[in-house]
């Protein structure tokens, strides 16, 4: 997948009405389409870059009004949708880690894309929805240096976007550690 969009609304009906049409727009993938905190309605979508970019547009006429961010993303770094699909591995003894957190989920998405791009880092897992207020983040390793840089590149995008939350670096991280850093929302089904 070439392209990723996302659009955020305000209303669950609304939000159901601009997934309808950006799906009888263009040939896309939806990725999700749900609710998230604080009552608000997500749809993040894939494919071709034409496609994605046709589907963008006709989600945000539908939603005009409601939309309360979006996202175009043409050439999205190929390590966004695994990540935001839990299929990304961690080194054993990651040297430096990044924890980028944004106030709103397509802004976390775009920093994390301009992380990836902009640094010599991988990503271990990007969080978009439940239990985060209507929040994203999202964890980088690399080297300490890389994660520095990627950091930057981070605050940059967030700033801009009036969107950053928090950034931390970890340095070493103990390994009892490691396993707690993209665990499912507490007490959920599966979770214990």
């Amino acid at each position: 997948m070439d392209a990723l969009a996302l659009v955020e609304l305000d209303a669950v009906a609304t939000g159901l009405r601009a997934l309808d049409a950006l799906v009888k727009k263009a040939p896309v993938t939806v990725l999700e389409a749900n609710l998230i905190e604080p009552g608000r309605f997500l749809l993040l979508f894939a494919g071709e870059v034409a496609p994605v970019e046709a589907s963008f547009a006709e989600a945000q006429e539908v939603g005009a009004g409601a939309v309360v961010d979006a996202l175009f993303l043409p050439f999205a770094h190929p390590q966004i949708v695994p990540g935001l699909r839990g299929a990304l591995a961690l080194p054993p003894a990651p040297d430096t880690l990044g924890v980028v957190e944004a106030s709103r989920v397509a802004s976390a998405l775009a920093a994390c894309d301009a992380c990836l791009k902009g640094a010599d880092v991988s990503l271990v897992g990007l969080r978009v929805a439940g239990g985060l207020g209507g929040r994203g983040y999202f964890v980088l390793h690399g080297v300490q240096h890389d994660v520095d840089a990627a950091l930057e590149a981070a605050a940059s995008v967030l700033g801009v976007r009036g969107a950053l939350h928090r950034i931390e670096r970890i340095a070493r991280p103990h390994p009892e550690m490691v396993p707690f850093l993209l665990r499912p929302a507490p007490f959920a089904p599966g979770s214990l």
